[in-house]
């Protein structure tokens, strides 16, 4: 229990964030959204455009806000783990504290991102006959964006732990 209490009060560096809880998290965070963003560039965003031109009005796009939160938490979680691996923070509690912070911020972001995806990959279920494949497409979108923001929780549950036993 004591190695555990002192592990959680320091923050790693090197190949040790491959070995301490919340930092291993990194890697799979780093796959599911990459697919996230892969997924959602992939689908067509051919609805709204229809309607916009049926409609003559400017229907925004909800999966701009999806692709803009996908491509900056891969960002930032890449530099992230950059800073961690090569020892950038220097063991100081105001990175505990910002890593939580980043954490915090990307589980709201997906969170959010993952519901416009849900509910646009309903509404696009009345098309599914014509758009089947970009239909599956969302459908993985959808599953893949909530296993990020599940992993985004947990590591910010345990970065959150972290900082307090600084």
């Amino acid at each position: 229990m004591a190695a555990a209490t002192q592990q959680m009060s320091s923050l790693p560096s090197g190949l040790r964030i491959c070995t301490t809880v919340p930092d291993i998290l990194y890697l799979p965070e780093l796959v599911f959204g990459g697919l996230v963003w892969i997924l959602v560039a992939s689908t067509r965003v051919a609805m709204a455009s229809f309607l916009s031109l049926a409609l003559l009005i400017t229907v925004p796009n909800p999966l701009g806000w999806v692709m803009f939160v996908s491509v900056f938490c891969f960002v930032m979680t890449f530099l992230w783990l950059i800073i961690f691996a090569s020892g950038g923070h220097k063991n100081s509690s105001s990175w505990a504290a910002a890593d939580f912070l980043y954490h915090l911020v990307a589980v709201v972001f997906y969170l959010s991102a993952s519901v416009i995806l849900a509910n646009e990959t309903i509404a696009m279920k009345a098309f599914s006959n014509v758009l089947y494949q970009y239909y599956q497409i969302d459908i993985a979108a959808v599953v893949f964006s909530f296993v990020a923001t599940l992993l985004y929780f947990i590591h910010c549950i345990f970065s959150a732990m972290r900082w307090k036993s600084f």
